[in-house]
């Protein structure tokens, strides 16, 4: 396991939903006898945090502004892909499963092989998966990637970048691929609300980018569960946030 991604990790989960809300909670019981004012402050504002961070209305106004910024690739655009290869990014492993022989790919990762052999078909373009083993485990996500896509969707896999353990090392780790190649124009491929952070860091490494986003979160029709407190919502807030405090790292360490 990766030290600096076990730390990053828990960092950040003082950030996002639930722990931020109840850190702020419990920091007010701690101060109730010395300070009662200001507990009742921390108390309300912790409550009051994480019931907003639940709502679904919340949880798209914060995905929204990552996802609008990069549309949808055009169906009729997928052919003449203005690429010279196809990455997609890695979104974690299933780890340890009992019904396959080797940590394989999860859920969110499906989402995006998906597409990508979507255009890996319709462009004939050759394909790189990134993404490493920051928490351990049997293989790397590119390599689990890999037999995904080769199983599951008939695409062959042409570049692994497998010693990753977060975005910025994806794109520093697949320049380091490709540009020896002869490859500069990538189509990236990540989830739509990860690809403002995405874009920037492979153009950083020397990448020219096509974005190619998929799974769209905010984008589906509003409902009343929206203004209801649920577990969906507050996963989606923490994505949002994650990738909000990611952007701010990136432009403070440029």
């Amino acid at each position: 396991m990766s030290l600096s991604w076990l730390i990053n990790n828990l960092a950040a989960s003082l950030l996002l939903p639930p722990l931020n809300g109840l850190a702020l909670a419990v920091a007010g019981l701690f101060l109730w006898r010395l300070r009662p004012r200001l507990a009742r402050f921390l108390v309300i504002a912790g409550v009051f945090l994480v019931t907003a961070l639940s709502l679904g209305v919340v949880a798209r106004a914060l995905l929204a502004p990552l996802e609008s910024k990069y549309p949808p690739l055009a169906a009729d655009a997928r052919a003449g892909l203005p690429a010279e290869a196809i990455v997609v990014l890695g979104a974690g492993r299933y780890r340890a499963p009992p019904e396959f022989a080797a940590d394989d790919v999860a859920g969110a990762a499906l989402e995006r092989l998906r597409y990508g052999a979507l255009l890996a078909r319709a462009s004939g373009k050759p394909l790189l998966v990134a993404g490493g083993a920051p928490d351990g485990g049997g293989r790397s996500e590119a390599e689990a990637m890999r037999a995904a896509l080769e199983r599951d969707f008939g695409v062959r896999v042409r570049w692994l970048e497998s010693a990753s353990d977060d975005t910025a090392e994806n794109a520093a780790h697949t320049a380091e691929i490709l540009l020896p190649a002869g490859v500069r124009r990538v189509a990236l491929v990540t989830h739509a609300w990860h690809m403002p952070r995405a874009v920037a860091a492979f153009a950083a490494a020397g990448l020219a980018v096509t974005p190619a986003p998929t799974a769209y979160a905010a984008a589906r029709p509003a409902t009343p569960l929206d203004f209801v407190p649920r577990a969906a919502a507050m996963r989606d807030a923490a994505t949002a946030l994650h990738e909000w405090i990611g952007l701010a790292v990136y432009a403070l360490r440029r």
